[in-house]
C-alpha cells in the first residue's frame, strides 16, 4: 500500500524504520515543524523527520492541520493508507483523504486509558500488564474501532522511559503486521466497548511535586511514571530535587517527609504509610546521579525533612 507516516517523537520511530523496510511505500512522512530549543534557540526537528531524512523519505509539516493548502497536498500524495504513531488529532479533512483510511498505535489495550499519556498512568496506577493497539481513526479520540492487540508485560524496575522504548519496538511490529493484513483484507475491525472506557490525559504540573503524605507505593509509582521526564521531585534546603529511582520500604512511625536513615549508598524517607528508598537523584541544574553520590555532597541526617515548596 502507498502510506503517509505520520509522528513526532521516538516511540515513533521505530515504527516508521520498521513500515520504511517493508513492501509498502512510504510516499511522505508528516510530523511537527521545527522548534527552536536550548539557549542559543537553535531550530531542533523532530525525531521522525531526522529519521526520515535518513531514510530519503519526503517530510511534510504544517502549524495548522486544517489549512486547504496542506490538505491538498496530502491528497495530491493518492494514499492508501495514513499511519499515526503519537502525533496530534487529525481534522476529519484528513480522515477522509486515504482510500482505506487511517490507523493510530495507542500505548494501551484499549478502551482502557484512552488519551495522551497511556504508559504513564499505567505506571501511575500500579499496573503489572499494560499493550498496544491498533485501531481505526475517527474524529473522537480514540475511540475507533479496534484491529489488533498485543499485550506487554511491565516489569517493577520499569519506568516510563524503559518501558516506551521496549513498547515502541513491540508496537512497531504490531503496526506493520496490521498493515501487511489491511491489505490482504484480513481483519474485521471490532466496536470498543465504551463502557470499559478509561481517560489517561498528560499530567497536570503539580502533580509532579511529591506528596509525602500518600502511601511508598503510590510515590514510588509516580517516580516511576515520571521518570526520566518531566521527574517527580521534592525541595530539600530549598533546592528542588528529582526523585530519579526508588524502592518501597516498610512502615515507620515518623512524620512524612522526614529523612529516617542515610548510608552510603541510599537514604530512606517516611512516607504516608511505609517508607521510601531513594536510590538515584537530580540536583536541580546538575545530571542525574547515585544517592551515593548525592549523599557525598548533600550530608543528609536522620530527622532532615523535604519541603513542599523550595
Amino acid at each position: 500500500m502507498r502510506l503517509v507516516f505520520m509522528g513526532n517523537p521516538e516511540f515513533a520511530v521505530p515504527s516508521l524504520y520498521q513500515l520504511s523496510s517493508s513492501i509498502h511505500e512510504i510516499a511522505a512522512v508528516v510530523t511537527n515543524p521545527d522548534k527552536p530549543q536550548g539557549r542559543g534557540r537553535k531550530p531542533l526537528s523532530t525525531p521522525v523527520a531526522k529519521c526520515a531524512e535518513d531514510l530519503g523519505i519526503p517530510v511534510l509539516s504544517s502549524e495548522n492541520l486544517r489549512e486547504d493548502n496542506f490538505s491538498a497536498l496530502l491528497s495530491d500524495l493518492l494514499p492508501d493508507l495514513f499511519v499515526v504513531v503519537a502525533f496530534r488529532i487529525l481534522p476529519e479533512i484528513l480522515l477522509k483523504i486515504p482510500k482505506v483510511g487511517c490507523i493510530n498505535l495507542h500505548g494501551s489495550i484499549l478502551p482502557k486509558y484512552r488519551g495522551a499519556a497511556p504508559i504513564q498512568w499505567a505506571l501511575l496506577n500500579g499496573d503489572s500488564l499494560t499493550g498496544l493497539t491498533t485501531f481505526m481513526l475517527k474524529p473522537s479520540v480514540d475511540t475507533g474501532d479496534i484491529l489488533l492487540k498485543k499485550e506487554v508485560v511491565i516489569y517493577p524496575g520499569d519506568n516510563c522511559g524503559v518501558l516506551s522504548q521496549r513498547m515502541s519496538h513491540v508496537g512497531a511490529q504490531l503496526l506493520k503486521e496490521t498493515v501487511d493484513r489491511l491489505e490482504s483484507d484480513e481483519l474485521k475491525p471490532c466496536k470498543q466497548d465504551n463502557s470499559l472506557a478509561t481517560k489517561a490525559p498528560k499530567f497536570k504540573p503539580e502533580v509532579r511535586v511529591i506528596d509525602w503524605s500518600r502511601s511508598e507505593k503510590e510515590i514510588h509509582n509516580l517516580i516511576r511514571a515520571l521518570t526520566p521526564l518531566p521527574g517527580a521531585h521534592s525541595f530539600m534546603s530549598g533546592k528542588r530535587l528529582k526523585i530519579c529511582r526508588s524502592r518501597a520500604g516498610m512502615s515507620t512511625g515518623t512524620s512524612p517527609g522526614t529523612i529516617i536513615s542515610a548510608d552510603k549508598n541510599s537514604f530512606l524517607v517516611s512516607c504516608g504509610s511505609g517508607s521510601l528508598q531513594v536510590l538515584e537523584v537530580q540536583v536541580e541544574g546538575k545530571k542525574r546521579m547515585s544517592a551515593r553520590d548525592y549523599l557525598a555532597g548533600a550530608k543528609l541526617t536522620s530527622g532532615d525533612c523535604f519541603d513542599s515548596t523550595g
